[in-house]
């Protein structure tokens, strides 16, 4: 009786055995012999087409992308390139290495990233501030109107002589939704302001910039704002040189000379990186066309929108301000709507 006992008790301890194995090896196949945790790590690569450093637009970029990395467990990488041939490599080499999303950004990026996205038809891109049509893409925008409406608005209410100015990077629709909605807000708030605009004919030339700002000063700009990315350094030695007030664009420029630079559109690349890292990582991420503005804190302006480590300056003023605030309300509301220039 007893060793029919033990029989009985040995077999049934096999069978739980077996079972265990059985739901191991199971385990073992659905994850590639990884464990669970490694199976559900994803690799993302942030593919830039120039270095870091120079334009604040990627440093926030890449900032968000690790802030994002870091709090959904993804792998990441950042990649920087030293020219457009050097950007496609690094495209083909993130492919490669079997990233499961690839981002980049900018109109610079966009005839690689079709040819490398044509090519590779099961893996996933997005590209940020440029649109590219295709169905493995994602394409990032922004409402840069609703930002230069406001900044409009606040000069409108700010100028002493009735007369400002935008010196601008080139004459292309992307650029018009600085340059357009500008003058929307302008006339929103001042109806008989004079705007001058010119164009630089580049993006990286602040000499010419500087020059433009001078030409408009001479016609009695008290206020020139820079849209000409890093033309823009021109417009504020102008600035400072010969005492007009200006604004800058993507980050806080008023921490380099609050006394001449007053304002700043901001255009939240971190925000957008990070929610893009997101939703991939959450399930939620999905291809086509899509854009932030103010309602998804996507754009902004200085003391508007966010506060600034600079002091308000009297140019400006506090009440100015809080007029403005109302105005940024009511376009989040839909009370004010801003036709996007870049549409029909």
């Amino acid at each position: 009786m007893k060793r029919s006992l033990s029989f009985v008790l040995s077999m049934v301890l096999l069978t739980v055995m077996l079972a265990a194995c059985g739901n191991n090896s199971a385990k073992d196949e659905q994850s590639g012999g990884k464990s669970e945790n490694e199976a559900k790590t994803k690799k993302i690569a942030l593919v830039l087409p120039e270095k870091i450093g120079v334009n604040p637009f990627f440093v926030q970029m890449d900032e968000g992308f690790k802030k994002a990395g870091t709090e959904f467990g993804a792998e990441i990488k950042t990649i920087e390139s030293t020219d457009p041939a050097a950007f496609e490599q690094n495209l083909r080499a993130a492919v490669a290495e079997n990233y499961d999303l690839i981002i980049t950004a900018t109109f610079q990026a966009e005839d690689a990233l079709k040819k490398v996205a044509a090519e590779n038809p099961n893996k996933a891109f997005a590209i940020v501030d440029t649109t590219v049509d295709l169905p493995n893409i994602r394409s990032i925008g922004f409402r840069e109107y609703e930002a230069s409406y406001l900044l409009g608005a606040t000069v409108g209410l700010s100028t002493k002589t009735n007369k400002v100015g935008m010196v601008a990077a080139v004459d292309i629709p992307l650029i018009k939704k600085y340059t357009e909605g500008f003058s929307e807000g302008l006339k929103s708030t001042n109806p008989t302001a004079e705007f001058f605009v010119n164009y630089v004919g580049g993006f990286n030339d602040p000499a010419k910039a500087k020059e433009l700002a001078l030409v408009q000063l001479g016609k009695g700009a008290d206020f020139i704002a820079g849209a000409a990315a890093t033309g823009d350094l021109g417009v504020f030695e102008a600035a400072k040189e010969k005492g007009f007030f200006t604004s800058g664009v993507d980050v806080d420029r008023t921490v380099i000379d609050p006394e001449h630079i007053v304002l700043s559109i901001l255009k939240s690349t971190d925000t957008v990186t990070y929610e893009t890292v997101k939703e991939f990582m959450n399930g939620t991420f999905k291809y086509g066309a899509v854009d932030y503005g103010l309602k998804e804190d996507g754009v902004g302006l200085t003391f508007v929108t966010r506060e600034s480590e600079s002091a308000l300056n009297p140019f400006i003023g506090q009440e100015n301000i809080d007029k403005v605030k109302k105005i940024k309300d009511d376009i989040i509301a839909g009370t004010i709507t801003i036709k996007d220039p870049m549409q029909p």
